[in-house]
């Protein structure tokens, strides 16, 4: 089953060739084989039950990152003090996906609480890029991502708040595709940033992202920034052949810092190749981005100070055993202990910028900026159809290497934060491999990412196809995985 996508998985049981059981049983032994190498799962589900092969996911497994929740099984937030919470409820995307026969084969890692990018925050394993075990997968979807790279699982589900996903999708190798914002439901999946947090899968193929978008995007009435109706992709994008219609806007501000020269050269490739498949290339400005940094790190603590509040063991587990005699000291106990260092100082800066003092001349101004950087996506796509840049700066970097260096990992931000904040929909395909700028020089995946206006979503679907079609660059996998 290597060289076979989801898509193609289903075809197979729905015609007969295989079975459920047997696609359930070879990824099982997948995940048996190579998981204690990659350290992708936290929690694995070894049991198996026939369904109807003739529905849309045939009971193909596909494994949750462990932010979403699932109805009395494990879901930790790669946490201690959530260790042991198992929620009463399932996810409305997790419910979308059961109701099509999906097979949940279980919680991936994340970073705790979703912070950080460098795979050490996680309290319970650090997860290895299957490419090169000595680097990073990427983002705090890294283990989602390592999953399906090492083709453990078809397809995975993740969330994304500005970077968790589509960065290590590009490190790994596997096609992400994010939707836009108030497309799918966010109800019970844990929040990091609530106005941000967009819930989404990662695939082998463009044509599985949009098999699973097709499931669970719809209207939830349980979910406040829900939209109604549904979107529909029309059938014909798939049929297209090349990208007559397209003009593509290059960004300038994003070739000019802070990129590697290796990634820059690929990226460039991917556009001439774009090129030949007839599309329009321009170069616009984007001027507010150099504050999408500035901005972010200013806009998310607010939020998740606030979604962070409830974690206090009152309402979940875990509580500290210090003795304690005030309510003061029984809080700052359980969140000392129970709480990583990344965890604790994040949460005392979004204090800082919330606080009555600070408000105005941080997050107010922050939030004016942010208005700022959506006119500017706005003009821009008056002039042109999608915009392209790199997924990141760099390759991925070995797993202690930019750890004692904060300023790094926060511009390692800046390809994809502005799209966040802009609420776009986005997607990514490989543009190639480029060799990592260190001393090792080892060959790793670069990927193209893609931006439509926002609510359309099939722009973005339509080109990747395109250029997936005349490269299938998707199809490398890593040699130790084959």
């Amino acid at each position: 089953m290597h060289n076979l996508s989801l898509t193609q998985i289903i075809e197979n049981i729905k015609s007969k060739k295989t079975t459920p059981k047997e696609v359930f049983d070879f990824f099982l032994d997948r995940i048996n084989k190579y998981d204690p190498e990659i350290k992708s799962f936290n929690f694995i589900n070894t049991s198996w039950l026939q369904e109807d092969i003739n529905s849309p996911l045939a009971w193909v497994p596909i494994s949750i990152k462990d932010n979403y929740a699932e109805i009395w099984i494990p879901t930790t937030w790669a946490s201690n003090i959530l260790r042991d919470f198992k929620p009463p409820y399932d996810a409305t995307v997790i419910k979308k996906l059961k109701d099509a026969w999906m097979s949940s084969i279980w919680k991936v890692n994340m970073d705790e609480f979703a912070m950080w990018s460098t795979t050490t925050t996680s309290a319970i394993q650090i997860t290895k890029n299957p490419w090169w075990e000595n680097r990073i997968p990427g983002g705090s979807s890294w283990w989602s991502a390592a999953s399906v790279s090492a083709w453990l699982v078809p397809a995975s589900l993740w969330s994304d708040t500005w970077w968790s996903i589509r960065q290590p999708a590009s490190m790994c190798n596997i096609v992400w595709f994010k939707p836009s914002y108030w497309r799918n439901s966010r109800y019970w999946i844990i929040p990091m940033w609530s106005s941000l947090d967009c819930p989404w899968t990662l695939t082998k193929t463009v044509r599985d992202a949009w098999l699973l978008y097709e499931i669970m995007n719809w209207f939830d009435e349980k979910e406040d920034t829900s939209i109604d109706g549904k979107d529909i992709i029309d059938q014909k994008i798939w049929e297209r052949q090349d990208l007559k219609w397209l003009k593509i806007w290059l960004p300038k501000e994003y070739f000019e810092e802070w990129i590697d020269e290796w990634v820059k050269k690929t990226i460039l490739e991917a556009v001439e190749k774009l090129k030949e498949l007839w599309a329009e290339v321009k170069e616009i400005s984007l001027p507010m981005t150099k504050y999408a940094i500035a901005t972010y790190y200013i806009l998310m603590p607010a939020e998740v100070s606030t979604n962070l509040a409830r974690i206090d063991w009152l309402r979940y587990w875990n509580a500290s055993n210090k003795p304690y005699s005030t309510m003061d000291e029984f809080y700052i106990n359980n969140r000392t202990d129970w709480f990583w260092e990344e965890a604790q100082k994040r949460i005392i800066l979004w204090s800082y910028v919330l606080s009555a003092w600070f408000y105005d001349a941080y997050y107010k101004k922050a939030s004016q900026v942010r208005t700022l950087i959506i006119k500017d996506f706005k003009k821009a796509f008056s002039e042109v159809d999608v915009i392209v840049w790199p997924v990141s700066p760099n390759v991925a970097w070995e797993i202690d290497e930019k750890i004692d260096d904060p300023l790094k990992l926060y511009l390692w931000d800046a390809y994809t934060v502005p799209a966040s904040l802009a609420w776009l929909p986005a997607i990514s395909v490989p543009a190639w491999f480029s060799v990592s700028s260190d001393n090792k020089k080892e060959l790793l995946p670069v990927w193209l990412q893609i931006m439509a206006p926002h609510m359309e979503d099939q722009k973005v679907l339509e080109v990747a196809n395109v250029f997936e079609k005349h490269t299938n660059y998707y199809k490398k996998q890593p040699s130790k995985f084959l």
